[in-house]
């Protein structure tokens, strides 16, 4: 039991370690303020929450890869994998299970390695002189290195990430510039319109719809606007519970501030240890705990967006105006095509007290389905509700870390066979969805009562507090383990998209056959990996996210099978009723769809929207239309 605890311990300290406040509560804290608009503790508030430069984006992450730059997970002698560096808890231990398990399903082999290449090639920048000495004094820093430019000229989708190993980009920003404030997003972008520049906003880096690529035929000077020294919670109000908030900030970071001053804004996607809360608004994000505190849309109030004709930002700050067309609306989701955002007020909430995982198994992914249906139906929604199906279930087995106790592997083995034996579920349907409860303790006791109710009444067993926990570390942990499969000779990527309920089941099993399938008439002799969760739900629908990786050894084109496979994934998942995109966006990767998506007028409106902010096309990254 020891060293199941022990275990247990490891997976809390990493999600601590991502998220800094796990299991809490607020009593010690002292009660809020009244207000604080006064400019005197709006000034003493920025100065509080200043980070003197300290921030994610100066930590040294992977050119070429997912996360931290000495992070990654590594085959070691006996056959066990293990992540490497000391960032989280869980660097150094052994996951025993994984490589048995994925060389027998995938044909991963020790043998057949594919290293990245230790370099890429870089063209000479694009110099424009004159808007060069334009913003001298307006940054706060300026870079033409080559390992700057590539880093700024990508995001991490599956393509993204081949290109980075094995080939290279026909074009990169010319020079990374950081501006530190408002102000000098103002004046960097008069200059760029006025220069003939162009520009592409930088937040965190993570996009995974080819948004941040430079545009080939682009034959001006581009600048790489990096947001990171942009930072700073500036004020906050605590009579209406609101805060202004500059956009650079990351979501690791933005969460360890609030959570100082005992606050928390919720919006916490998968990627929130590097994404940025402009990236977020800029791609109309939704992240895990949306059912509490809503996707992005419902928490940002007002927002500045630097554009080359002026600053676009709403008047009055009520709950909800009727001024005709929500310009905010206009923001979200443009993907920096229109401008910069540089700043936000955004709705807070006190921390909670409780914080509760929990997990439940089910005989089947329709069984499962129909549970997470049932939740929405009566609205009694945890803050987060995923619903693995058997392939990822089976994924998150193999991915417990070594116990090194035999009384733990006993515990393990008679759990299994209780489930199977006894019980009588399929090891090879059976499926677990991951809970999170936040909020009072009283509110998340009786929450946690309705949910496993529910559950009950669809067969579903509870699953244990340490196989929720692990199922979202698995969350942070998916890039790491793309960019270790990548060195095998497996490709993989994941994307999303929102369905009806009615739909969702035929999207699911239409969509994985037709990968399957396809994997086979490209010659690809292994079966692929093709998996999905149920990750978000609504009243009239649900998110769904799909795994896909294949062995491209003995491939001619890895990269142009990868693209065609995904390109008819998507055709796919829209014949069958499935939207373009929940959460990732459109950039340059979907934009083929977006007719189809918006209607031909929606994509003329769009473009009527560009030509009138932005006439000399300065935010030229091509995304959307």
């Amino acid at each position: 039991k020891m060293a199941t605890d022990r275990a247990a311990r490891r997976v809390q300290r990493t999600l601590e370690h991502i998220s800094p406040v796990e299991s809490v509560s607020c009593n010690g804290l002292q009660a809020l303020p009244t207000s604080a608009s006064s400019p005197e503790a709006k000034v003493g508030l920025h100065r509080l929450l200043d980070n003197g430069g300290k921030h994610q984006g100066n930590e040294p992450f992977r050119w070429n890869g997912w996360g931290y730059d000495e992070c990654e997970f590594i085959l070691n002698d006996k056959g066990e994998v293990y992540l490497t560096g000391d960032r989280y808890e869980l660097c150094g231990v052994p996951f025993p299970k994984l490589w048995p398990w994925a060389s027998e399903k995938f044909g991963l082999d020790v043998n057949f390695q594919t290293p990245p290449n230790p370099s890429m090639p870089v063209a000479p920048a694009i110099r424009n002189e004159d808007f060069l000495r334009r913003i001298d004094g307006h940054h706060v820093k300026l870079s033409f290195s080559d390992l700057d430019r590539i880093k700024h000229g990508h995001g991490h989708s599956g393509e993204d990430i081949w290109l980075l190993r094995y080939g290279t980009f026909k074009r990169l920003p010319d020079v990374v510039v950081w501006p530190g404030s408002h102000e000098q997003v103002e004046q960097i972008v008069r200059a760029a319109h006025e220069c003939n520049v162009a520009i592409i906003p930088y937040g965190g880096g993570t996009s995974v719809t080819l948004g941040l690529e430079v545009p080939a035929e682009e034959r001006r000077m581009v600048v790489s606007l990096d947001m990171h020294e942009m930072n700073r919670i500036k004020w906050i109000d605590y009579g209406s519970m609101t805060a202004c908030i500059e956009t650079g900030i990351v979501g690791k970071d933005l969460d360890a501030k609030l959570s100082a001053l005992g606050l928390v804004m919720g919006h916490e996607p998968d990627s929130s240890e590097w994404s940025s809360l402009g990236g977020w608004i800029s791609t109309r994000a939704s992240g895990m705990k949306k059912s509490v505190y809503g996707n992005i849309e419902d928490i940002v109030i007002n927002c500045k967006l630097v554009t080359p004709t002026g600053v676009l930002e709403k008047g009055a700050l009520g709950p909800r105006v009727s001024v005709g067309p929500d310009v905010l609306q206009m923001v979200l989701g443009s993907e920096g095509t229109l401008g910069v955002i540089t700043e936000a007020i955004v709705k807070l909430r006190r921390l909670p007290e409780t914080r509760r995982y929990g997990s439940i198994v089910f005989p089947d992914f329709a069984t499962g389905v129909a549970f997470v249906r049932e939740v929405a139906r009566q609205r009694c929604w945890p803050a987060s509700i995923r619903l693995m199906d058997n392939l990822q279930f089976q994924f998150g087995q193999v991915l417990k870390p070594a116990t090194h106790s035999a009384f733990a592997e006993w515990v393990d083995a008679a759990k299994k066979w209780y489930v199977t034996k006894w019980v009588g579920y399929d090891v090879d349907t059976m499926v677990a969805a991951t809970l999170l409860f936040e909020g009072s303790k009283a509110d998340v006791d009786i929450q946690e009562r309705r949910v496993y109710e529910i559950a009950a009444k669809f067969n579903g067993l509870k699953g244990g507090e340490e196989n929720g926990k692990r199922g979202y570390f698995l969350t942070y942990m998916i890039a790491y383990i793309r960019d270790f499969g990548f060195r095998y000779g497996l490709m993989a990527e994941s994307f999303e998209t929102s369905v009806p309920w009615p739909k969702v089941l035929d999207v699911c099993e239409k969509t994985k056959e037709y990968i399957r399938q396809a994997c086979k008439a490209h010659g690809i002799e292994k079966p692929p990996f093709v998996s999905c969760r149920v990750t978000q739900s609504y009243d009239s629908g649900a998110a769904v996210y799909f795994y896909m990786g294949f062995s491209f050894r003995g491939l001619a084109d890895p990269l142009a099978t990868y693209v065609q496979i995904e390109h008819e994934a998507r055709e796919t998942i829209i014949k069958h009723g499935g939207s373009l995109s929940h959460h990732h966006g459109v950039g340059k990767h979907r934009k083929s769809f977006m007719a189809e998506a918006v209607s031909p007028v929606g994509v003329e409106m769009m473009r009527g929207m560009k030509r009138a902010v932005d006439p000399n096309n300065v935010f030229a990254s091509g995304n959307l239309v």
